[in-house]
């Protein structure tokens, strides 16, 4: 009896401690969903003035003059060609004989004049935030149904890209052509230091800092709860912003996910995916994506990375060469349009870049670094942000709110969708898009457009799950 009395007493000390345990877990954990936390902060010339920011929203212009289009010109006249070794398409970069097809075209045909009042076509606009000026698009749908309203969305591009890589896809949003689709209305930010935003004048501004400068521009045009989406760093960007705020942050939709941190699932899945490809919800194109030789995966890490290494190291060195060389410029970002856009085109003498993109799409976005000098801020990004290591407390902390992510096929990275959720606890839609890469809205923007009116009619309850 006196065991039977022990084995009781230490069974309800057991069940008492493990009860306590759970609940210092719970609270850990509801902790954990507001761990990532953003200071406001100065990013402009000199100290933080005293006194209320100015919060005015100014309409803003892209514009040009005869000065500027004769300098362009004038560079391009002076380029000095080098000719490219016999076969080698796109494996040693961009290709010589393509560049001066491409330089050719941009010097006697592209007409910027044009291209400008393109740009214009949707409303711009400044503000400033923390000390800098944030440029965004601003589109507001023109017929909406009486008692309707547009869901907010703000867009958020990436390197090399601008806020034109969603020219595409703005119309399909604001406009759509079914009277079952939501109607949205599209912010398209600059970010700090690319385009039309002015660039941080201090140390530190990285994807927390962008994310939180959004959030504060959101509010400021009156939205307390929207819907954010982005590629690239603008996946990161929007990714953070959900952290920081997932009240305001109703759903989040990302064309790019790149893995998070590595659980015990994840490096299961790593260990004995290939074989056991069920057993972790892998498909084919999963296996065939994460498990190539080990040698072609150390050759293609390389040849595709080489431009980060210098991006979060020594940026400023080589932008400041391609600050001052239009054909630099444009061979440096026009030939990630190229790989990025699909990983065969290295194969091709002209890289593939006319089979998806016209070079009067192509060189605009190339025209919108040149005319505002931001090559070497935007390339500051990659060190501001992996110079704090990869251990930051965005990268280790979940994300709550509804997330949908389009998983194109020639995806730069590729995150099945057993990895995807270990960082979005509220995956509400994985669409593995049938053709695309990392450029994917001004490559596909019908087939993301399709996809994010998907998951805002989910997370709206506008049809079933």
């Amino acid at each position: 009896a006196y065991q039977s009395v022990v084995a009781i007493t230490r069974s309800f000390h057991l069940a008492v401690a493990l009860g306590l345990g759970a609940v210092v877990a719970l609270v850990f954990l509801k902790k954990r969903k507001r761990v990532l936390k953003a200071q406001d902060g100065w990013w402009g010339v000199g100290a933080c003035p005293q006194g209320p920011e100015d919060d005015s929203i100014r309409p803003f212009k892209v514009e040009t003059t005869s000065e500027e289009i004769e300098d362009l010109h004038h560079r391009l006249d002076q380029t000095r060609s080098f000719p490219s070794l016999e076969d080698s398409q796109f494996h040693y970069g961009f290709n010589s004989r393509y560049l001066e097809k491409v330089v050719s075209y941009w010097r006697n045909d592209f007409n910027w004049r044009k291209q400008v009042d393109k740009l214009n076509k949707y409303p711009h606009f400044k503000t400033r935030i923390e000390g800098i000026d944030i440029h965004y698009v601003h589109v507001k749908p023109k017929n909406l149904a009486e008692g309707t309203h547009a869901v907010p969305l703000m867009m958020v591009h990436g390197w090399p890209g601008s806020f034109y890589e969603f020219y595409g896809i703005i119309p399909l949003l604001t406009e759509p052509s079914s009277p079952d689709d939501i109607t949205f209305e599209v912010i398209c930010p600059s970010i700090p230091g690319y385009g039309f935003s002015e660039a941080p004048r201090k140390k530190g501004f990285d994807t927390v800092c962008a994310a939180h400068i959004f959030n504060k521009l959101m509010k400021r045009l009156g939205f307390n709860q929207y819907y954010v989406q982005g590629g690239d760093w603008g996946s990161v960007i929007t990714t953070n912003m959900a952290q920081l705020d997932p009240k305001a942050v109703k759903g989040l939709h990302i064309n790019f996910a790149p893995p998070g941190q590595a659980g015990l699932l994840v490096m299961l899945s790593i260990l004995f995916g290939r074989r056991f490809p069920k057993l972790f919800g892998f498909t084919e194109h999963d296996v065939e994506r994460l498990f190539p030789t080990m040698e072609k995966l150390v050759v293609d890490t390389l040849r595709e990375s080489g431009y980060m290494h210098i991006q979060s190291t020594k940026p400023d060195t080589v932008g400041r060469g391609l600050n001052d060389s239009p054909v630099g410029l444009a061979s440096y970002i026009l030939e990630k349009f190229s790989t990025w856009t699909d990983p065969e085109f290295k194969n091709l003498e002209d890289g593939g870049l006319e089979r998806k993109y016209s070079l009067d799409d192509l060189l605009t976005n190339v025209m919108i670094y040149w005319t505002s000098r931001c090559i070497i801020s935007s390339m500051r990004f990659y060190k501001e942000t992996f110079g704090k290591g990869l251990n930051q407390p965005h990268a280790k902390l979940p994300v709550y709110v509804p997330t949908g992510v389009a998983s194109f096929p020639n995806e730069v990275v590729h995150s099945p969708k057993l990895w995807v959720t270990q960082k979005y606890h509220k995956l509400k839609t994985y669409t593995p898009m049938a053709r695309g890469g990392h450029f994917a809205a001004m490559e596909e923007p019908q087939l993301l457009a399709e996809d994010v009116q998907n998951f805002v009619k989910i997370v709206e309850k506008r049809k079933k799950k």
